[in-house]
């Protein structure tokens, strides 16, 4: 019997309210349909995606594309620190990363690197706008909220197993003052509730044994379901909504209870994994994240997002104390990443399983204030290094910015992109922009990138104007 499914104490009843309440923002919507003419639909080379989301701004220079080392001295000047760790060689010659990733640097030969990823230009570089592009292909619009990527794979291709969300979001809360903002890419829109995500904020942190729930049980929860009714009747907002979206939220909760009742409810209890796997994976929140994604893609989830996590000024949003703070991320997801890329190639779904880690732009050494002073985004008037603290990237960068992928067709050992050697390292060769590496993740899972979808209300193409172009020099 599932009693609650996180560190909050969640109990069934919320549980359901959660999975069922998201997405009433689009209820004055009608029943989406695919428009004809879409374009061909490409041969499937994956059956799922996994997103690994470094939250907050992982700097390219000091994970996956570095540049000249410059180690600490107090009095540097800040002009020539490049990168705060030294590269590392991998298991491909023609590939270096940077230290503290050694791990994934032994599995390089099963990836494509794409350091020319450039975020697009939105006026302002600030987290939620670049993170709600990244998430959705567009441009943040108040009046028309675009679904996730995750929900458009949902209501295009479906689930691989009817009784598992085919999207599901582990590790993201909605707690910080930017939740709202977080909340509106984390939707399915006019898509319909349905499709939106089923969020795991801490996996395998209070779960129970998560046993096949009982018929009694169900029988006792279901009464809960009907005061809902009750209220969507009587609702002046309920009443505006459309049959669809009444419909999709309905579908929504149903769903729900056929996980609680199906033994596939199983593979969200990670207390059934062999110690010694859990333990490789038990890194954090992100690290046992990595783990019930891998048990997810074996019961058959499509879409799964793995995040490190936004808050601002924590983990990726680094701007002070980056060259530590990286170091501690480092440590938390080089081996769970590496063991989820062998975990699922030794069971044979690493060739349709595609995972890609991204995050939502880069970081630039510039001095910063720090915190508690007038401003902390303002630039420091000195350029000299004189504490530990202000050693590392800061300010928002989106000259360029590194994207890692593996599995689903993707080639391994591939190198894609090449940017500057010299400040300020921005994309030289071979732009990728986001509308593009959508469209290369929908071709992966036999989407056409000018797929558009129209409703009474709503026109959306699942790409930006459906314009996106598959990059075909990642496929092997």
């Amino acid at each position: 019997m599932l009693k609650n499914l996180d560190a909050m104490k969640t109990d069934r009843r919320d549980f359901l309210h959660t999975s069922g309440a998201t997405g009433l923002g689009a209820l004055i919507s009608g029943k989406p349909c695919p428009v004809p003419g879409s374009g061909p639909v490409p041969q499937a080379t994956a059956d799922s995606v996994i997103l690994l989301w470094m939250g907050g701004g992982m700097a390219s220079t000091e994970t996956f594309d570095p540049k000249q080392y410059t180690a600490y001295n107090k009095g540097i000047d800040s002009s020539r620190i490049l990168s705060t760790f030294p590269a590392i060689d991998t298991v491909c010659d023609h590939i270096k990363i940077s230290k503290g990733l050694e791990k994934i640097a032994s599995v390089m030969d099963r990836a494509t690197l794409i350091r020319s990823y450039t975020p697009g230009d939105l006026g302002h570089i600030q987290h939620w706008q670049h993170q709600y592009h990244w998430h959705t292909g567009h441009l943040p619009q108040p009046n028309q909220p675009a679904p996730h990527i995750g929900s458009v794979i949902a209501k295009t291709i479906g689930s691989n197993n009817p009784a598992i969300p085919a999207f599901i979001d582990i590790g993201q809360r909605f707690m910080t003052r930017q939740r709202q903002e977080l909340k509106a890419f984390h939707t399915a829109g006019f898509l319909g509730s349905e499709y939106g995500p089923l969020f795991i904020p801490f996996p395998g942190r209070n779960i129970p044994a998560l046993q096949t729930t009982t018929d009694r049980a169900l029988k006792k929860s279901r009464p809960r379901y009907k005061p809902f009714r009750t209220i969507e009747n009587s609702s002046p907002i309920c009443r505006l909504g459309s049959n669809y979206q009444k419909d999709s939220l309905h579908h929504r909760i149903e769903n729900t209870y056929r996980l609680l009742s199906s033994p596939a409810v199983r593979a969200f209890d990670l207390s059934l994994e062999p110690k010694d796997s859990f333990d490789i994976y038990n890194t954090g929140r992100f690290g046992r994240g990595c783990l019930l994604a891998r048990r997810l893609v074996e019961a058959g989830a499509r879409f799964i997002e793995v995040t490190t996590e936004y808050i601002p000024f924590a983990n990726w949003d680094t701007h002070e104390n980056g060259h530590t703070s990286v170091a501690r991320l480092k440590r938390a997801i080089d081996g769970p990443i590496t063991q989820l890329v062998l975990d699922l190639e030794k069971r044979g779904l690493l060739n349709r399983t595609m995972i890609v880690l991204a995050s939502e732009f880069s970081r630039a050494m510039v001095l910063e204030r720090p915190h508690g002073t007038k401003s902390h985004h303002s630039l420091m008037t000195g350029s000299k290094i004189e504490q530990p603290q202000f050693y590392g990237m800061h300010r928002h960068f989106t000259g360029a910015g590194s994207v890692l992928m593996f599995g689903g067709g993707i080639k391994g050992g591939h190198l894609h992109g090449v940017t500057a050697d010299e400040r300020p390292c921005t994309t030289i060769k071979n732009h990728v922009k986001i509308e593009d590496l959508h469209a290369t993740i929908y071709k992966a899972l036999g989407i056409s990138p000018a797929l558009a979808y129209k409703s009474d209300s709503y026109f959306l193409h699942v790409t930006q104007n459906g314009q996106g172009m598959p990059i075909d020099s990642l496929f092997a």
